[in-house]
């Protein structure tokens, strides 16, 4: 299989939005009626500072997404990380370095038929290749003893534990939120 990784600018990425976003759903097995509304948060995204986004194609038809873009005050994330690391007594000066100068990955998703090629880790490593802050940090949700493909390609990327069982305001689900320094090594062709 040829995977072709590429940049997308921020005025790609808007365009491609309504597809990005039913890969995301797709992939995330999400009610299509949230569609709409990601596809208008993802825009919004593309105007974040240091805005990052890179795409998957295999035979020419996407194949996966990821991005992220510099970690802030003003946006909710940061303000729930920043409450759970000071609720959890996490606030160390250390991490109050780190979150002061992070990127955020944002979103990664691979079409589920697409899975265990290698094509997460080709997008990470691609688009944290053009990340300038030392750190970058994600959340993923918690599964029982980490198992999935999500948690095992994090760690294989040297992701280590920032906050874990950790719940967002509105969203009743146990989440980790994982960070490691950069810049990454990169280490795989696509399979």
């Amino acid at each position: 299989m040829s995977v072709t990784i590429r940049e997308l600018s921020p005025h790609e990425f808007t365009a491609m939005a309504p597809e990005l976003v039913g890969l995301y759903i797709t992939a995330m097995r999400y009610p299509i009626a949230i569609h709409d509304q990601r596809v208008t948060v993802w825009r919004r995204d593309s105007l974040e500072r240091d805005f990052t986004a890179v795409a998957a194609f295999a035979q020419e038809q996407l194949a996966g997404v990821a991005y992220g873009f510099r970690g802030s005050q003003k946006r909710w994330w940061d303000q729930q990380l920043r409450r759970g690391l000071v609720n959890s007594h996490a606030m160390t000066p250390e991490m109050t370095a780190v979150v002061e100068n992070y990127f955020e990955l944002a979103e990664i998703h691979v079409a589920p038929h697409l899975q265990g090629h290698g094509i997460g880790r080709a997008l990470i490593e691609r688009l944290l290749s053009r990340a300038s802050q030392p750190h970058v940090l994600l959340s993923t949700p918690e599964v029982p003893n980490e198992g999935n493909a999500a948690f095992g390609l994090y760690r294989s990327l040297g992701f280590e534990d920032v906050l874990r069982d950790f719940r967002y305001t509105g969203d009743p689900r146990p989440f980790a939120v994982l960070g490691r320094t950069l810049p990454l090594e990169i280490s795989t062709p696509v399979k």
